[in-house]
């Protein structure tokens, strides 16, 4: 089955507040010398979303448990808009996910914006009160779902790319399209994140067990 660029849209910051409460000592002494912390939800589990798919907790768990490693090595980055493809244009980053956690079926995150010229364009529109949201970015298939509900679901095969930063669409699905990949796998990930993907894999199959 043939790998799509999975796209899904989740508020960032409801009614415009970010929830401070979640950041640590050590952030919100930056956030006080003028550095921008952004916090939202990243995806959900095991719900039908806005894009009619549905996403098993233990595939995303995996993924999250690969995406870490990006995180630790400061390279989990992510652009303002979604591009036409699946690679991460560094001349586009606007921000770095620098925490990630589960909180019941939510994947919760926290991104700081990058004195890029990206970075700086998302730190001005949040500034000015425009409201935005996380979209997730990733290559899978998708396969019907077995509950009927005629949602799709998103198949074992899934491979999370980034998080980016888009507006709120007016018109429900406006930002949350498929687009046919064109990028080999080998390209997006380095050998080492697909050893670290195969370990955290054969890591879960026996904490399932």
């Amino acid at each position: 089955m043939a790998k799509e660029l999975l796209r899904e849209f989740y508020a960032l910051c409801p009614d415009g507040n970010c929830v401070l409460d979640v950041l640590t000592e050590s952030e919100k002494k930056r956030m006080n010398e003028g550095s921008v912390f952004l916090v939202g939800v990243c995806q959900k589990a095991g719900v039908k979303n806005g894009n009619g798919r549905i996403y098993r907790k233990d595939i995303l768990q995996r993924e999250i448990e690969n995406y870490q490693k990006a995180i630790g090595e400061r390279r989990a980055l992510g652009e303002l808009d979604h591009p036409d493809d699946s690679v991460i244009n560094l001349k586009n980053a606007s921000h770095k996910v620098v925490r990630i956690w589960w909180d019941g079926d939510d994947v919760i995150g926290v991104i700081q914006c990058l004195k890029t010229p990206s970075g700086q364009i998302l730190e001005g529109l949040y500034k000015s009160g425009v409201k935005f949201g996380f979209s997730s970015r990733a290559l899978g298939s998708l396969g019907p779902c077995p509950r009927g509900t005629g949602a799709q679901m998103v198949q074992d095969d899934l491979q999370l790319i980034c998080f980016d930063v888009v507006s709120d669409p007016s018109t429900p699905g406006a930002f949350m399209n498929l687009t046919e990949n064109k990028q080999p796998v080998e390209k997006i990930f380095t050998k080492a994140d697909r050893i670290n993907r195969a370990l955290n894999e054969i890591l879960l199959r026996r904490k399932s067990k």
